[in-house]
Protein backbone atom coordinates (compact mmCIF):
# COMPACT_ATOMS: atom_id res chain seq x y z
CA UNK A 1 0.00 0.00 0.00
CA UNK A 2 1.24 3.49 -0.80
CA UNK A 3 2.69 5.21 2.32
CA UNK A 4 0.41 8.24 2.02
CA UNK A 5 -2.69 6.04 1.86
CA UNK A 6 -1.40 4.00 4.78
CA UNK A 7 -0.89 7.18 6.82
CA UNK A 8 -4.37 8.45 5.98
CA UNK A 9 -5.78 5.08 7.00
CA UNK A 10 -3.82 5.32 10.28
CA UNK A 11 -5.45 8.64 11.16
CA UNK A 12 -8.96 7.61 10.14
CA UNK A 13 -8.88 4.25 11.93
CA UNK A 14 -7.15 5.73 14.99
CA UNK A 15 -9.74 8.47 15.28
CA UNK A 16 -12.67 6.12 14.58
CA UNK A 17 -11.62 3.36 17.00
CA UNK A 18 -10.75 5.84 19.74
CA UNK A 19 -14.10 7.56 19.29
CA UNK A 20 -16.00 4.29 19.62
CA UNK A 21 -14.17 3.43 22.85
CA UNK A 22 -14.66 6.95 24.17
CA UNK A 23 -18.40 7.06 23.48
CA UNK A 24 -18.89 3.48 24.65
CA UNK A 25 -17.39 4.24 28.05
CA UNK A 26 -19.16 7.59 28.40
CA UNK A 27 -22.52 5.97 27.61
CA UNK A 28 -21.72 3.09 29.98
CA UNK A 29 -21.19 5.70 32.68
CA UNK A 30 -24.71 7.01 32.11
CA UNK A 31 -26.02 3.47 32.67
CA UNK A 32 -23.87 2.69 35.73
CA UNK A 33 -24.38 6.12 37.35
CA UNK A 34 -27.69 7.40 35.98
CA UNK A 35 -28.93 10.90 36.75
CA UNK A 36 -32.70 10.95 37.22
CA UNK A 37 -34.44 12.86 34.45
CA UNK A 38 -31.25 13.55 32.47
CA UNK A 39 -31.15 12.96 28.74
CA UNK A 40 -27.42 12.37 28.08
CA UNK A 41 -27.87 13.63 24.50
CA UNK A 42 -29.21 17.01 25.65
CA UNK A 43 -26.20 19.34 25.97
CA UNK A 44 -28.20 22.06 27.73
CA UNK A 45 -29.31 19.62 30.44
CA UNK A 46 -25.77 18.29 30.80
CA UNK A 47 -24.33 21.80 31.15
CA UNK A 48 -26.95 22.65 33.75
CA UNK A 49 -26.43 19.57 35.90
CA UNK A 50 -22.64 19.23 35.54
CA UNK A 51 -21.67 21.48 38.49
CA UNK A 52 -23.85 19.44 40.87
CA UNK A 53 -22.36 16.04 40.07
CA UNK A 54 -20.03 14.16 42.40
CA UNK A 55 -16.78 12.40 41.51
CA UNK A 56 -18.28 9.03 40.51
CA UNK A 57 -20.04 10.67 37.56
CA UNK A 58 -16.66 11.66 36.11
CA UNK A 59 -14.95 8.24 36.30
CA UNK A 60 -16.33 6.84 33.04
CA UNK A 61 -15.85 10.06 31.04
CA UNK A 62 -12.22 10.28 32.15
CA UNK A 63 -11.49 6.65 31.32
CA UNK A 64 -13.36 7.00 28.03
CA UNK A 65 -11.22 9.97 27.06
CA UNK A 66 -7.98 8.34 28.24
CA UNK A 67 -8.56 4.85 26.80
CA UNK A 68 -10.06 6.17 23.58
CA UNK A 69 -6.99 8.35 23.02
CA UNK A 70 -4.62 5.54 24.05
CA UNK A 71 -6.14 2.96 21.69
CA UNK A 72 -6.57 5.43 18.83
CA UNK A 73 -2.97 6.62 19.12
CA UNK A 74 -1.62 3.08 19.41
CA UNK A 75 -3.58 1.96 16.34
CA UNK A 76 -2.44 5.00 14.35
CA UNK A 77 1.18 4.30 15.30
CA UNK A 78 0.84 0.64 14.34
CA UNK A 79 -0.66 1.41 10.93
CA UNK A 80 1.38 4.49 9.95
CA UNK A 81 4.04 3.91 7.32
CA UNK A 82 6.50 6.36 8.89
CA UNK A 83 6.74 9.01 11.62
CA UNK A 84 4.67 6.73 13.83
CA UNK A 85 4.87 8.91 16.96
CA UNK A 86 3.74 11.96 14.98
CA UNK A 87 0.58 10.10 14.04
CA UNK A 88 0.03 9.00 17.64
CA UNK A 89 0.40 12.62 18.74
CA UNK A 90 -1.95 13.75 15.97
CA UNK A 91 -4.64 11.47 17.39
CA UNK A 92 -3.91 12.83 20.87
CA UNK A 93 -4.21 16.37 19.51
CA UNK A 94 -7.53 15.68 17.80
CA UNK A 95 -8.97 14.16 20.97
CA UNK A 96 -7.53 17.01 23.06
CA UNK A 97 -9.26 19.57 20.85
CA UNK A 98 -12.52 17.65 21.17
CA UNK A 99 -12.12 17.48 24.94
CA UNK A 100 -11.34 21.20 25.20
CA UNK A 101 -14.36 22.01 23.04
CA UNK A 102 -16.68 19.87 25.17
CA UNK A 103 -15.26 21.30 28.40
CA UNK A 104 -16.06 24.75 27.05
CA UNK A 105 -19.55 23.75 25.89
CA UNK A 106 -20.67 21.66 28.86
CA UNK A 107 -18.44 22.98 31.60
CA UNK A 108 -17.90 20.97 34.71
CA UNK A 109 -15.74 21.21 37.78
CA UNK A 110 -12.35 22.84 37.28
CA UNK A 111 -10.59 19.86 38.89
CA UNK A 112 -12.06 17.47 36.32
CA UNK A 113 -11.36 19.70 33.35
CA UNK A 114 -7.75 20.17 34.46
CA UNK A 115 -7.08 16.47 35.08
CA UNK A 116 -8.88 15.46 31.91
CA UNK A 117 -7.06 17.90 29.63
CA UNK A 118 -3.65 17.36 31.25
CA UNK A 119 -3.69 13.56 31.60
CA UNK A 120 -6.22 11.94 29.26
CA UNK A 121 -4.98 13.13 25.90
CA UNK A 122 -1.33 13.92 25.10
CA UNK A 123 0.19 11.64 27.77
CA UNK A 124 -2.07 8.77 26.68
CA UNK A 125 -1.14 9.38 23.04
CA UNK A 126 2.53 9.23 24.04
CA UNK A 127 2.10 5.97 25.96
CA UNK A 128 -0.03 4.38 23.23
CA UNK A 129 2.41 5.42 20.52
CA UNK A 130 5.46 4.21 22.47
CA UNK A 131 3.90 0.83 23.26
CA UNK A 132 2.83 0.36 19.65
CA UNK A 133 6.27 1.18 18.25
CA UNK A 134 8.22 -1.24 20.45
Amino acid sequence: MHPILKNILAVVLGWFSGSIINMGLVLTGHVVFPVDGLDPNNMEQLAEIMPTLTIEYFIFPFFGHALGTFVGAALAALIAANNKMKFAYAIGGVFFLGGAYMANEIGGPIWFTAIDLLVAYIPMAYIGGKLATR
